[in-house]
């Protein structure tokens, strides 16, 4: 059967039956009847000429491959370079999230909070549903279940995505888990998020495709109370794949405020120290922070390890022991490949051997791909993420800066063998980071849980560096969840204080803060990062432990640099005592940037957060 042939609807069974019939699964149950008939619905809405239900196996994944390179969708790549991978080249216009026509329809516009746009359920849907009236028309409409998370597993989710992007199908296969097993827990009653996406690109009969449809209108909107995703215009990333950003963060976010959890934008690793024990670490960091990075560490201490969990995404949910369990719900890696090289992450770069879908990357002539950053010289000659010819000369990057690269977890080859455990890992440590060049410590820790979430109301970021030593204008992203968070985010902070009721004091996992990225007056960094950050790792897991002390500073406890292994490094005494340098009156500036932020949530940021604020100035007014 060809990927495109069209599905009908069998008989009603009188029996399980133990083969598909016409592309349909053969899974029956009460769940697979509210499925069909959500089919049904969209495909009266979209009119597709074709509807396939994806399976998730490897046949049909390859056949799907081959399709769209003889459409000119994809192009394959030269396999003694890089088996099994391809390369795909976007519209210009279709490069990144779509932030700006994002949307939180939930029932009340407080719900939303000032850092989402909010609309009006009914009003938005009386915008988006002409848009996606016919929008399948002379395409195949894929119908894909997919579970975050180990399919069955205690902490994992379902969801199905509706779409008819055959670039976005093979993405969804690689970052979750695809397949009929997904459809015999809806058909078990399993509850299930509803996604739906068009790029927005209708055909007539006989016009002839174009390589990356698209539609300039784009939306995607997300309906909370209904657990729903819309997504329209888009074939890129986040906006197409709709179980990441859409359904892991914004969706997911309220699904765990309903039922005691967190979804959060951290990275998830193990950390084994060299007498053998292992400490499991999550951390959350904006964008262009080194989270992937530190996903992917490679200690330069002697006898340390780290294994990856995940490098993106992870769902917290306290246990019955009184710990805090984390699992990555993905199961890929959807990566910025500019900047991703052998010096500064060789993992990653082992990752892509093969079996990777690139997307505005370069490609060179012998059929491999190139970014900045990949390699310290760039090929003399390229075809440009546009497929033009591109030379070194030529003045412009040859990859988008958001090129991208997705690729299965497993093949990363310092994945944690047990790394889609069902049950997940206990959690001894949470990071948040932002770029601070100035102020910040390049680690400090939190007192306890409340003046942990105080730290994450507030990772920030300096728009520009500011060497002079004062506070520049700071890019707010509260736990790097500014753009995921599904709801109202002074309500997330009062979520993350009422999680932390539920775990043990002595079990809940210890917050810290770090900076790999703070300035001398010179303005170089001042710490060397990238491997050496697991110095600083190394001091959280002996804080954990016990075996090490810590400074009280009106910030929160320090070390003493005499307990950080700086051993094989050189790091001169005077950016040491920079490092960890609090200036009392720039520290107080950035207090009234942290009441000013609160205000714009309407009194309804936590009292103990503000009782944090106050504490610190206090602390502050006494150094």
């Amino acid at each position: 059967m060809a990927i495109a042939d069209i599905s009908t609807r069998p008989a009603e069974p009188t029996a399980a039956p133990v083969s598909t019939f016409g592309g349909l699964p053969a899974v029956y149950g009460e769940g697979m009847a509210e499925l069909m008939e959500w089919v049904d619905e969209i495909a009266a809405l979209t009119t597709p000429d074709r509807i396939h239900w994806i399976d998730g196996s490897r046949a049909e994944n390859d056949a799907l491959l081959r399709e769209m390179v003889a459409e000119g969708k994809l192009i394959k790549l030269n396999p003694e370079w890089r088996p099994g991978s391809y390369l795909a080249r976007s519209h210009p216009s279709d490069v990144a999230r779509t932030e700006g026509r994002t949307f939180i329809a939930s029932e009340k516009e407080e719900d939303a909070g000032p850092t989402n746009n909010w609309a009006a359920p009914d009003a938005i849907r009386a915008t988006i549903t002409p848009l996606f009236a016919g929008s399948m028309k002379g395409r195949t409409m894929y119908v894909v279940p997919f579970s975050m998370g180990a399919v069955g597993g205690p902490l994992s989710h379902i969801g199905v995505q509706i779409t008819d992007s055959a670039y976005a199908v093979a993405s969804i296969g690689i970052m979750t888990r695809v397949g009929s097993d997904v459809l015999g827990e809806i058909a078990q009653g399993a509850p299930w998020v509803k996604t739906v996406h068009s790029v927005g690109a209708p055909l007539a009969p006989g016009q002839e495709d174009v390589a990356w449809p698209c539609n300039d209108e784009k939306y995607i909107v997300h309906f909370p109370d209904t657990l729903e995703v819309w997504s329209y215009g888009s074939g890129y990333g986040g906006n197409a794949i709709l179980a990441k950003k859409c359904f892991a963060l914004r969706i997911a976010s309220v699904i765990g405020r309903d039922e005691g959890w967190l979804a959060e934008h951290m990275l998830l690793i193990r950390v084994i120290s060299p007498e053998g024990k292992a400490y499991h670490v999550a951390a959350a960091f904006p964008s262009a922070c080194g989270k992937t990075n530190l996903a992917m560490l490679r200690p330069t201490i002697p006898g340390w390890r780290v294994e990856t969990l995940g490098d993106d995404i992870a769902w917290l949910r306290p246990g019955e022991d009184g710990r805090l369990w984390a699992i990555n719900p993905e199961a890929g890696f959807f990566g910025v490949a500019p900047g991703t090289g052998e010096s500064t992450n060789v993992a990653a770069v082992e990752t892509l051997w093969g079996n990777t879908i690139f997307t505005n990357v370069a490609l060179r002539p012998d059929g491999d791909v190139w970014w900045e950053g990949l390699t310290d010289t760039p090929p003399a000659q390229l075809t440009d993420w546009e497929g033009n010819p591109w030379t070194p000369a030529s003045g412009r990057p040859a990859a988008h800066p958001n090129s991208r690269f997705t690729v299965a977890a497993a093949q990363c080859p310092q994945i944690a063998p047990d790394w889609d455990a069902p049950e997940g890992v206990p959690l001894d440590a949470i990071l948040f980071g932002g770029r601070r060049a100035t102020n910040v410590p390049l680690v400090v820790e939190a007192t306890d849980w409340t003046h942990g979430v105080f730290m994450g109301s507030n990772i920030s970021s300096e728009r520009t560096a500011a060497a002079e030593g004062t506070v520049g204008e700071l890019r707010r992203d509260p736990f790097a969840m500014l753009p995921f968070c599904g709801y109202n985010m002074a309500d997330y902070f009062g979520h993350w204080l009422k999680v932390g009721q539920k775990l043990r004091f002595d079990r809940a996992p210890r917050i810290f803060q770090v900076n790999w990225f703070r300035k001398g007056d010179d303005g170089r960094f001042l710490w060397p990062g990238f491997g050496d950050n697991a110095r600083v790792i190394d001091w959280i897991i002996r804080r954990v432990e016990g075996s090490v002390g810590a400074v009280e500073s009106a910030v929160g406890r320090l070390p003493r640099t005499s307990d950080l292994n700086l051993e094989g490094i050189s790091v001169p005494e005077a950016d040491l005592d920079e490092l960890f340098s609090i200036n009392t009156e720039s520290w107080m500036r950035e207090t009234q940037l942290t009441e000013e932020f609160y205000q714009t949530f309407d009194g309804k940021v936590p009292a103990a957060l503000w009782a944090e604020l106050a504490a610190l100035r206090y602390r502050l007014q006494r150094v």
